[in-house]
């Protein structure tokens, strides 16, 4: 009779922790999404200009600005000079979705600090840190936007492109330095919501931004003289939309009445650096991380037959974003479970939460490899009608799979290390796994083995398991009981973020 109610307990415990887990997890995937269709939809309507030098300027400028900027704070290499498929045109813009790196980098410090401020108990902290955040990410867009004011074309033109080209790239990047600012505020903002659970307002600012978007970016880019230049305006502005809707019901709602504090400077001062802390290993660790697929396009040009290559591998890597924002939610949601338990002093709520995602993962992976699999021979239909273009991506379907699971579970376990303050850790991982094995091993298989795009993503798939492999086995080996302890001193005390 115990045993049965031991049994029936844990059952109880096991599912209040799913629906907890579930109802973070759904509204971040669709924010996420929504954000991802932003930048999709900017390039396909420039597309639709029948215009190459406008598509090839849009793309280019998009993969520098994230690269340099939105991956610096929040990409792939710029597009060869000649004429490209659209599918590789718009690769940049889903990368790009994926990639706003180094702000959203940096802001995952705000994971840690704020997540296990809020379990705590210390409210008020969250609010601080986030004016930290906001500060110090701010003052990074001075230089980054000197960068794309003065220097766009100049770079672009080293690296080989068309002077026109760029010379249209460095006007559409000049259109992103507002929406740059704006991300500097946006995506503090969504960790400071992120981390008390309250995902709605970022869902409804999400898709407010995104009706504001569609319109806007169509008039501007048909109705205009601007062109792609329009696009890059439109961006910009409901960026804009996001960030003070956001920040409106920040300041405003009674729900964040709690976690919200009056601004003073030496207090963000001070906090600052603790968020630096954090913030600095976290972007290189996600920056790391994704520059190895840039280097995976440019590895994918000098192949034989560089256009047939460079398509299909864009076309992988468009498949494979799309199903990420299910384990980017994920991502999110086990980062806020488990820093809001380990400030709270719960390190087993914190293992079990880790438990419930991964289950859900598993599902999750089932449900959607299984049918790419099996539409293998169809999904090339849906980016080209070229017949040579949709039979290379059924032969590419397995390794694709392969890459969509382990880039799913490291995507998870990386957000369990921002959850629990590893990130010094994390940094050191993605660099050993990415540039000692997952890139040579890529470039090996796909030029020495003559395995071409297959060789690339298997490449990248080892990278990407070895680096998941990593964060197990710390995970595996950490004592909870003693990081909950640490965290609460952490909050309460200050101190360092985990060493490697």
């Amino acid at each position: 009779m115990a045993s049965n109610e031991t049994r029936s307990s844990k059952s109880v415990v096991w599912m209040k922790e799913v629906k907890t887990v579930s109802l973070v997890a759904a509204p971040m995937v669709a924010a996420t999404l929504l954000q991802y269709l932003g930048y999709f939809l900017s390039t396909l309507m420039v597309g639709h200009l029948d215009d190459q030098l406008s598509l090839s300027a849009a793309s280019i400028a998009t993969a520098f600005s994230l690269v340099t900027g939105f991956t610096l704070l929040v990409s792939p290499s710029s597009v060869s000079s000649f004429p490209l498929p659209f599918c590789f045109s718009v690769l940049p813009t889903l990368i790009g979705w994926r990639d706003c790196n180094m702000q959203a980098g940096m802001a995952g410090g705000l994971e840690t600090l704020c997540g296990q401020a809020y379990g705590a108990g210390q409210h008020q902290k969250l609010a601080t840190y986030t004016y930290s955040a906001v500060a110090s990410m701010t003052l990074l867009c001075f230089p980054i936007s000197i960068l794309w004011l003065f220097f766009t074309n100049k770079l672009l033109i080293l690296t080989g492109q068309d002077h026109s080209i760029s010379n249209l790239a460095r006007s559409y990047s000049i259109c992103l330095i507002p929406g740059l600012f704006a991300y500097a505020l946006l995506q503090p903002m969504i960790r400071f919501f992120q981390t008390q659970s309250l995902l709605l307002p970022v869902l409804f600012s999400s898709l407010a931004a995104i009706c504001v978007h569609v319109p806007l970016c169509w008039v501007l880019v048909f109705r205009t003289r601007l062109g792609c230049i329009g696009a890059g305006l439109s961006t910009s502005v409901s960026t804009w939309a996001n960030t003070i809707l956001l920040g409106t019901y920040m300041v405003c709602s009674p729900k964040c009445a709690e976690t919200m504090a009056e601004f003073r400077w030496k207090d963000v001062l001070v906090e600052s650096w603790a968020f630096l802390r954090f913030a600095v290993p976290s972007a290189i660790m996600t920056c790391l991380e994704w520059w190895s697929f840039d280097v995976l396009i440019l590895l994918s040009g000098l192949l034989p037959n560089p256009k047939l290559e460079t398509s299909v591998l864009s076309i992988c890597f468009s498949i494979s974003y799309m199903h990420s924002t299910i384990p980017l939610g994920f991502a999110a949601t086990i980062s806020t479970r488990v820093s809001n338990e380990l400030g709270a002093g719960n390190a087993k709520a914190a293992k079990l939460a880790m438990k419930v995602v991964m289950v859900l993962l598993a599902t999750e992976l089932v449900v959607i490899i299984l049918p790419l699999l099996f539409l293998r021979h169809f999904l090339g239909y849906a980016f080209s009608s070229d017949k040579e273009i949709v039979d290379y991506v059924a032969t590419m379907a397995p390794f694709l799979c392969l890459q969509c699971i382990t880039d799913a579970l490291q995507a998870v376990l990386s957000g369990v290390v921002r959850g629990s303050g590893k990130q010094k850790l994390g940094a050191f991982v993605n660099l050993g796994a990415y540039y000692l094995v997952g890139t040579p091993l890529a470039a090996i298989l796909a030029f020495v083995a003559h395995l071409r795009g297959k060789g690339l993503l298997i490449g990248i798939s080892t990278g990407a398991g070895l680096q998941a492999s990593l964060f197990a086995v710390t995970i595996v080996l950490t004592n909870w009981e003693q990081q909950a302890s640490k965290s609460r001193e952490r909050i309460f005390r200050g101190g360092e973020p985990e060493g490697p």
